[in-house]
């Protein structure tokens, strides 16, 4: 039986207040913004595998 893959997304999250943002603007302010990589769960996964947000 094949393994599965952990299904994961990056979201990009302001340091000082904790707000998410876009991962462009994440990238580009360095100092005060990070990229994080999230597994999703499973109900996550499903719902965006509906919405096509998964690739």
């Amino acid at each position: 039986m094949a393994r599965k893959r952990a299904v994961t997304t990056q979201v990009g999250r302001d340091s000082k207040t904790g707000r998410f943002i876009p991962i462009k603007e994440a990238k580009r302010r360095k100092s005060t913004a990070v990229v994080e990589t999230i597994k999703q769960s499973g109900k996550a996964k499903c719902a965006a595998s509906r919405r096509g947000g998964l690739s």
